[in-house]
């Protein structure tokens, strides 16, 4: 099945105290490429979450980005510093002895100070996190890859129709390039005739030209080659794997291939025709771009 490298999935689930939201997007990379935002303290699943991930997709730009809430407060914990505590008012005393100013040392101007009193969370189990977490990625890369796999199909349904028209074209020079060679000695002949009026030509001399442009103008290799091109661009969509590499180099022999054909032919109509192959071609390039 043809896989875009375009896609998003999200997948979210709830739990007694706490609720997971994981979102995953992707555009299209020569490589897999994972970039992960989550909570510090999902930090030491990163590795379990990339292995997820790249188990299941093969290229692309991938973004992860994790949101975990919670809603209990059984495992925050409030900690008072008392030895910062102490001596916090310790200072404040010796500023009012020291100044004869009015004391107003209270509770709340004591809790105030910076790290007096602190949130402590506790540490929670880190497999049953990943057990949690897991269920939403993986409901998350399954609408991320029914995404990707939709788009896919239509790259496939456009390629096929570029194909179709590309052969299309190549029917239409295996229909001239046999006339090449007869319209170039025709050529020849009307250009010597206004040359050299009556004088007699050597037959022979005309015969070794005409072999020699022959040989040169000869397209029936890169014409095979052409085709089977586009029919290995046919079976290679219809793998059930990642081949947007290979469909990447198919598309550059036949971009080759095209070349060749329109600087050997020599003929305008043919040029004209590589043209449009070529033009197609680069559109067939651009849709192989985001295939996976």
């Amino acid at each position: 099945m043809t896989k875009s490298m375009t896609g998003f999935g999200r997948g979210s689930c709830e739990e007694e105290g706490k609720s997971y939201v994981v979102e995953i997007k992707s555009v299209n990379h020569r490589f897999l490429d994972i970039n992960i935002k989550m909570p510090r303290n999902l930090i030491s699943l990163e590795d379990r979450i990339r292995k997820t991930i790249s188990q299941r997709i093969n290229r692309g730009k991938v973004d992860i980005f994790i949101t975990q809430n919670t809603y209990l407060s059984n495992n925050i914990a409030a900690n008072f510093n008392y030895n910062l505590g102490d001596s916090y008012i310790n200072c404040l005393k010796e500023l009012r002895d020291r100044y004869d100013v009015r004391d107003d040392i209270s509770v709340s101007l004591i809790a105030r100070f910076p790290d007096v009193i602190t949130l402590n969370t506790k540490e929670e189990d880190i497999n049953e996190v990943w057990n949690s977490l897991k269920g939403t990625l993986d409901n998350a890369l399954d609408s991320f890859i029914i995404m990707r796999n939709k788009e896919g199909e239509k790259l496939r349904e456009d390629i096929i129709r570029r194909c179709d028209y590309v052969k299309e074209q190549i029917d239409k020079i295996e229909l001239k390039a046999p006339t090449i060679v007869l319209e170039y000695k025709e050529k020849l002949e009307k250009r010597l005739n206004e040359l050299l009026g009556d004088i007699k030509v050597d037959e022979n001399r005309i015969a070794m030209e005409l072999a020699i442009f022959s040989d040169k103008a000869n397209i029936d290799e890169e014409l095979v080659r052409l085709n089977s091109h586009i029919i290995q661009m046919r079976d290679t969509l219809d793998l059930d794997e990642p081949i947007g590499r290979k469909l990447d180099f198919i598309v550059q022999e036949m971009n080759r291939e095209t070349n060749t054909i329109a600087s050997k032919a020599n003929n305008l109509e043919i040029t004209n025709i590589s043209l449009n192959i070529k033009n197609e071609i680069e559109k067939i390039r651009e849709q192989v771009q985001n295939i996976e």
